[in-house]
C-alpha cells in the first residue's frame, strides 16, 4: 500500500525490489482479459475505431445507464441531428456532469470534482493510456504495481483509473499545491482507493523526477500528460480548432470545454522541450522505471523524440498509437533495463 503523505515532505525511504527487466513485446497486443471495471458497455453500440478492445468505454456513451447513476447528467443530454442522445461537448458543466458519470458508472469512482478552470480530462482517452501501460508491463494487477503519474493534476484520474481497475499503486506528482489538494480530495472521496495513491508536490518546475523520487525508489512505470503547447496562444489556437472540428462557432472568445490551468496547458518549448527533460532525466537515473512512458500530441514531434531516447541509451522503445477522439495521440515509451531487447 502506498500510504498517503503531505504534499511537501520529503519523499520516503525505497521499500520495493528492483522491478524485473521488461520482455520484448509487439506495439499493440490484442489479448484479452477480464474487465475489472464496475459498470457495463452498451452491447447494441458499434466499438469506437481505436480504442483498446478492453476498454469499457468503446462502445460508446450509455446515456440510459448514465443518468440512472448521475440523474444530473439529464440535464445536458439532448438529441444529436440523426436523433441519438448528445450532449453540446463545447459546454465545460457538460463535460464536466458526463465525466463524472462516467467515473462513477465504469469505475466505481465516486465524487469526483476540479476546480474552476482546472483540465477536465478525457476519460475513454485515459483510461485507453492505461490499458495500453498494462499490455506494456505484461498485464498486472494488485498494488504489487507502483505507478509514477508525473503531473497528476487535480484531476487525478491516471492514479485513480488505475487503482479502480487494475489495484496498481501510484504515486502522482505536480508542481501546483492548489492542484494537489484538489487532487487529495478525489482521493479521499474514494476511501477503498486511497491506501493506494499518494501525492507528492515538485516544488521545482524545471524538475520531472528528482526532488519528488527517493535514491534507489523503483517504479514499474511513468506515465504523463505533458503541456502540449509552448505558449497561452498557441493553447487557444488549439481550442478553436477543436471547436471546428465539433461544428460549432467561433463568434465569441472560445472556453476550453475540457478546461485547463495553464500550467497544465502549456510551458516554455512546449511538450517536446518537456519530453526531452524527461528523458534526460530518465538516463540519468535508469533504474527509477521499468518504462518511462508519456503521451505526444503531434506526430511531427515523434522522430527528434526518438533520436533523443536512443542517443540516451535506451534498450527498448515503443511508439503505440490511439485514437479516442478528435485529435490523434501516441504514447512513446522506452526502458534502460537490461533484459529488454534491442531497439524497434
Amino acid at each position: 500500500m502506498v500510504k498517503p503523505r503531505k504534499f511537501g515532505a520529503a519523499a520516503p525511504p525505497p521499500r520495493q525490489s528492483a522491478p524485473a527487466a521488461p520482455r520484448l513485446s509487439e506495439t499493440r497486443r490484442g489479448r484479452r482479459v477480464a474487465n475489472q471495471t464496475v459498470g457495463h458497455t452498451n452491447p447494441a453500440a458499434p466499438r469506437k475505431p481505436g480504442l483498446h478492445p478492453r476498454n469499457p468505454h468503446g462502445a460508446g456513451y450509455d446515456f440510459p445507464a448514465l443518468i440512472r447513476v448521475a440523474p444530473d447528467l439529464a440535464r445536458f443530454v439532448h438529441p444529436s441531428p440523426v436523433g441519438r442522445p448528445t450532449i453540446n461537448f463545447a459546454d465545460p458543466a457538460a463535460v464536466l456532469a458526463l465525466n463524472r458519470a462516467l467515473l462513477r458508472h465504469h469505475h466505481g469512482i465516486e465524487g469526483w470534482s476540479i476546480p474552476p478552470g482546472y483540465l477536465c480530462p478525457p476519460i475513454p482517452g485515459r483510461a485507453d493510456y492505461l490499458h495500453h501501460l498494462a499490455d506494456l508491463l505484461g498485464e498486472p494487477h494488485g498494488p504489487g504495481t507502483t505507478i509514477l503519474d508525473v503531473g497528476t493534476g487535480a484531476n487525478c484520474i491516471y492514479p485513480l483509473l488505475g487503482a479502480a481497475s487494475f489495484g496498481w499503486s501510484f504515486v502522482g506528482t505536480d508542481i501546483d499545491p492548489i492542484a494537489l489538494e484538489a487532487a487529495q480530495r478525489n482521493v479521499a472521496a474514494n476511501p477503498r482507493l486511497a491506501g493506494r495513491i499518494a501525492l507528492r508536490l515538485q516544488r521545482d518546475p524545471r524538475k520531472i523526477f528528482a526532488g519528488v523520487t527517493a535514491p534507489g525508489e523503483r517504479f514499474a512505470a511513468c506515465v504523463c500528460n505533458p503541456p502540449f503547447h509552448a505558449s497561452a496562444a498557441e493553447a487557444d489556437a488549439g481550442t478553436r480548432r477543436k471547436l471546428r472540428n465539433l461544428g460549432l462557432s467561433l463568434k465569441r472568445e472560445p472556453a476550453r470545454n475540457f478546461g485547463g490551468h495553464a500550467r497544465e496547458l502549456w510551458c516554455e518549448g512546449g511538450e517536446a522541450a518537456f519530453i526531452r527533460r524527461m528523458i534526460t532525466e530518465s538516463a540519468a537515473r535508469p533504474e527509477l522505471c521499468r518504462w518511462f512512458t508519456t503521451l505526444v500530441s503531434k506526430d511531427e514531434h515523434v522522430p527528434g523524440l526518438h533520436g533523443a531516447i536512443r542517443a540516451a541509451g535506451a534498450t527498448a522503445l515503443r511508439t503505440i498509437d490511439l485514437a479516442p477522439g478528435q485529435k490523434r495521440a501516441r504514447i512513446v515509451a522506452w526502458s534502460f533495463a537490461s533484459e529488454s531487447g534491442r531497439l524497434q
